[in-house]
């Protein structure tokens, strides 16, 4: 597998923290600004490298003795909907998604905050105001949407903020309705993405990092095909 090349420029590592997703455990990233003459570039090369972006930073763990996040990536254009996502897309039919410029709404914070309080009540995003939210999805350098989704009778169902790529769809950050369970609105979500970066010809839905330690992060490797990078570059896993 061809190996990722990182362009020379000015990385930080930030000073450890308690990680979200594992007990017990300090994370550490490190950073570098989207800047430059060619941000979108920059953000494709960072990303195919294993890189997420937040707001016009790439980041990447580099924890002290953990590797359990690994970046990872769905084929789209290979995908086929097994049983358990046939019943998840048909719960779902009802539901119409616009994509729309990065600008953030009132409404859309509204259900932001709703879902932050129901699904990550202690986490650090919790506490974000109208501005923070703002910044997180105007503060864009690169090609940034929002992905709108809709119920029959208009009410707002779900929001994805993602990245267009060279080569596919980031889904950066997603919520939904709490109330909404019932539906799997989270893998129905990822599931339109997979859907759409097909129909658009983009051979990728990137994911960020599966943690297979992590309920909350080991579902991604369901979507298969997908793959996760290795040091030997980007490699298929198993189902």
């Amino acid at each position: 597998m061809k190996r990722v090349e990182i362009p020379s420029r000015f990385f930080f590592s930030t000073p450890p923290a308690p990680c979200p997703y594992l007990e017990n455990r300090l994370e550490r990233k490190v950073v570098t600004l989207l800047a430059g003459e060619d941000p979108d570039g920059l953000h494709n090369t960072l990303s195919h490298a294993g890189f997420r972006r937040s707001q016009d930073l790439a980041y990447r763990p580099a924890c002290d003795g953990c590797s359990a996040c690994i970046p990872i990536r769905v084929r789209a254009t290979d995908f086929r909907l097994k049983k358990s996502f046939r019943r998840i897309w048909k719960a779902n039919s009802d539901i119409t998604a616009r994509i729309l410029p990065s600008r953030a709404s009132r409404e859309h914070f509204e259900l932001f905050h709703r879902y932050l309080q129901s699904r990550h009540s202690e986490g650090g995003m919790v506490d974000m105001d109208y501005i923070d939210y703002q910044a997180m999805v105007e503060e864009s350098p690169v090609r940034s949407r929002l992905v709108e989704f809709r119920k029959d009778d208009g009410s707002l169902f779900a929001v994805c903020l993602i990245d267009l790529m060279e080569d596919g769809l980031s889904l950066v950050y997603s919520y939904f309705d709490p109330e909404e369970d019932k539906r799997s609105p989270g893998s129905f979500l990822i599931l339109w993405h997979i859907s759409e970066a097909e129909r658009q010809g983009l051979p990728y839905v990137y994911l960020g990092y599966w943690i297979d330690q992590s309920p909350k992060m080991a579902y991604k490797k369901r979507f298969y095909p997908s793959e996760i990078l290795t040091r030997d570059g980007w490699q298929l896993i198993s189902e």
